[in-house]
């Protein structure tokens, strides 16, 4: 087993365990802390069509992840640390199936490896309600979503910071200077997603920040811009909208999301020139939720997002594709039903179909005037009461197609997974 203990900004974290040292009995560090164990078994399948070098990306694994939380010290300014522990295991794959970011695997051999491991460590101090974390952190923002759909989390290094002493707003700063993919365990520089051939993949970065809000206008509208630099590399804008009004016997929800990105200093990954317009509107009635959503990319590239992160743009979710590419104009259809409503409460599925077209690639990637589609069915299921109780199980499949060329790195598949979590509160 290799493991690896993650101390990002050693500094600041060692600066927290001296002022935690003579601390650590105060009332709140100890009495305010938690922590908790989840258990995630994963199945994943990703079964290729037409003629390739790999068939099929496949492997199974089970994941356990450690999360420790302490309160904050008494006191105007009071600090904390959290922790998290991860482990993953292969219970099936092999050379020819690796690639589904489940494992990691040797590069020349694609060997996977039979197990992996790593604890990384967070400082954190805290004024009135505000909260400064340093060291392993998770982002959950437009411009930088950390990872969270395979077996063990993505996360960064670097400083994090959130306020919501402002009513009604929740501000968000950050700077980051280095990436842990979901299936490593070694933190590496940042460098550009380029899945056919968008961008230059090999350029790296060292400094991502980032700084914007949440404005809670009313307790039905929600607006949000963010600003984001990957240092060279590009500079993004987010503005959103979000608002839940009540029409007739329903609700209406109303989320538009516009990304504008371009190049900043060198553009080491390239010319980078895109805006993103996603739109999304989902009517609920009781159990029942129709959505229907549009997204249109103008500009010369793609929209591009930091490697290993996922894209927060309407078509969020789908399994095979992100539906990002130069020129595409993308929309969607999607049905959800709350099982609750015929007396089977944690029971919950979903359809969805998507279809992108206009997309320019280049010449030995298909050219331009290509499409694709993606068909999604999902079924969870939470326990609600027994031994059982909180055991999660999440079976989804996709059918993705597409007319690119066989060189292209989304290619024709049926995709299935498989994921049966529980989580554990230890105290």
């Amino acid at each position: 087993m290799k493991a690896q203990v993650r101390v990002p900004s050693s500094i600041a974290v060692c600066f927290v365990l001296s002022v935690l040292a003579g601390q650590v009995r105060a009332a709140g560090f100890v009495e305010d802390s938690k922590a908790s164990l989840t258990m995630r078994n994963y199945y994943f399948d990703r079964d290729y069509k037409g003629t390739s070098a790999q068939s099929a990306a496949r492997e199974w694994a089970q994941g356990f992840i450690l999360k420790y939380s302490s309160g904050f010290t008494q006191g105007h300014v009071g600090f904390g640390m959290d922790a998290v522990g991860l482990l993953g295991v292969k219970l099936d794959s092999s050379p020819d199936r690796t690639g589904t970011g489940l494992l990691p695997y040797d590069v020349p051999s694609r060997e996977p490896r039979d197990d992996y491991s790593e604890l990384g460590l967070t400082g954190k101090m805290k004024i009135s309600k505000t909260e400064l974390q340093a060291g392993t952190i998770s982002t959950f923002l437009p411009i930088a979503f950390a990872s969270p759909t395979r077996l063990l989390p993505q996360t960064f290094r670097g400083a994090y910071l959130r306020s919501q002493d402002l009513d009604n707003l929740t501000l968000n700063a950050g700077w980051l200077d280095r990436i842990n993919l979901r299936d490593s365990t070694s933190y590496q520089k940042m460098t550009v997603a380029s899945p056919n051939g968008r961008f230059n993949p090999t350029a790296e970065s060292d400094r991502f920040v980032f700084l914007g809000g949440d404005y809670k206008w009313s307790d039905s509208l929600t607006l949000k811009y963010y600003h984001a630099v990957l240092d060279e590399m590009y500079r993004k804008d987010y503005f959103g909208f979000e608002q839940i009004q009540p029409i007739g016997p329903g609700k209406l929800k109303t989320d538009v999301r516009y990304f504008i990105t371009g190049e900043d200093g060198a553009a080491k990954a390239g010319h980078v020139d895109n805006r993103n317009l996603g739109m999304m509107f989902t009517y609920s009635v009781g159990a029942h939720s129709l959505g229907a959503g549009y997204m249109q990319l103008n500009g010369a590239t793609a929209m591009p997002y930091l490697t290993g992160t996922e894209p927060l743009v309407v078509s969020e979710g789908s399994l095979s594709s992100e539906f990002l590419n130069p020129k595409e104009r993308s929309w969607q259809v999607r049905y959800d039903y709350d099982f609750a409503g015929v007396a089977v409460p944690g029971l919950k599925g979903m359809v969805r179909y998507l279809e992108g077209s206009n997309i320019q690639l280049p010449t030995a990637l298909g050219g331009d005037g290509l499409s694709e589609s993606e068909k999604d069915v999902e079924l969870s299921y939470v326990v609600q009461s027994g031994t059982f109780k909180g055991v999660s199980v999440r079976l989804r499949h996709a059918w993705y197609r597409n007319d690119f060329a066989p060189a292209a790195s989304f290619r024709d598949d049926n995709e299935t997974r498989v994921n049966i979590d529980y989580t554990l509160a230890l105290w």
